[in-house]
């Protein structure tokens, strides 16, 4: 028993050797998958290092862009501000432009009045004729054609279409 226990006990120990030879071959795939993935792990450190790099140096190139579009909207800001009360001073100059146009149309209504109570009255003699003269010689002299006067209706109706364009002007500019 001792020839069979013996040949039982290296047959094991054959099965074991066969065992661990497989186990080692297996555990060296593993590492040898392990190595290239280190590998491929490398790369892609590397890669993510590079793409760090670059997104710091944008990331960088946006701050200086927002600095630089900062300062130059706080100058356009500053330079509307300055238009509208540009603006503002120059409706309030047409407001009393208008207030003035008023008290003219006004005036001239009342003037428009009391002009029938001066055509009932007598009127002045008429100058004496005027011999003719040489019309060449005082063609430079001429006086302009009379015009005729304005009706205040229309001027009153013009400075208040001016003053509401200004108006819309001064809100498109604001908005």
């Amino acid at each position: 028993m001792s020839y069979g226990f013996g040949l039982i006990i290296e047959g094991l120990v054959a099965i074991l050797l066969m065992v661990t030879i497989g186990y080692c071959i297996i555990l060296n795939n593993r590492l040898k998958r392990l190595k290239a993935d280190e590998r491929a792990l490398k790369a892609t450190i590397s890669e993510l290092i590079t793409a760090t790099e670059i997104a710091e140096r944008a990331v960088a190139g946006l701050k200086t862009t927002a600095r630089e579009c900062e300062s130059t909207l706080g100058e356009r800001l500053v330079a509307a501000e300055q238009c509208c009360a540009e603006l503002n001073r120059q409706v309030k100059a047409g407001d009393l432009v208008i207030e003035r146009l008023a008290r003219v149309v006004v005036a001239s209504r009342k003037l428009d009045e009391v002009q029938p109570a001066v055509a009932a009255a007598p009127a002045p003699p008429a100058p004496a004729p005027v011999p003719p003269r040489d019309a060449a010689k005082d063609a430079h002299r001429a006086a302009p054609p009379a015009a005729a006067a304005p009706d205040p209706k229309a001027v009153a109706a013009a400075a208040r279409s001016l003053a509401d364009r200004l108006r819309e002007r001064m809100g498109a500019l604001a908005a």
